[in-house]
């Protein structure tokens, strides 16, 4: 089994400013965008990610290499115990929550937790790097050139 993280969707929407801004006017647009960002961060990285909401599917999102749950009658808290549960090596499982009954339901069963904050900073460092490496391809040879006085 590898490593895997489960994390608490609608949590970790209400730590990153963007998409909690788009999740007050539409939730599944806030949904497709932390699908999207998830991709970005775990893409390169051989793990194993189920992605938590509260409530219904309203529409199909896809998420590559994501695994998406919705709690339907339910809470996110008690799919998220529940697949905790069902795991043949919870010590392979990281926890991305801010409900201390989640963390604490994961921590006893011997599951690395993370809080949604500082997950949602980690994302953010990442997409930043991202960003300036976007920046340093898009500027020419010619443009680095002149700028350090080597022409």
């Amino acid at each position: 089994m590898k490593r895997k993280y489960i994390i608490d969707g609608n949590n970790l929407i209400g730590k990153i400013p963007k998409l909690w801004d788009k999740q007050k006017k539409d939730k599944q647009s806030s949904r497709e965008g932390l699908v999207f960002v998830l991709e970005r961060y775990f893409h390169h990285k051989k793990v194993g990610v189920s992605l938590h909401f509260d409530g219904h599917q309203s529409s199909v999102i896809i998420g590559k290499g994501i695994k998406i749950t919705y709690s339907e009658n339910t809470n996110a808290d008690n799919k998220i115990k529940d697949e905790i549960s069902v795991s043949d090596n919870p010590k392979l499982i990281t926890v991305v929550s801010s409900d201390q009954n989640v963390l604490d339901f994961a921590r006893v069963n011997s599951c690395t937790i993370v809080k949604s904050e500082d997950f949602a900073r980690e994302m953010n460092k990442i997409d930043s790097f991202v960003d300036e490496e976007k920046i340093a391809q898009s500027i020419s040879n010619n443009e680095m050139k002149k700028l350090f006085g080597i022409e």
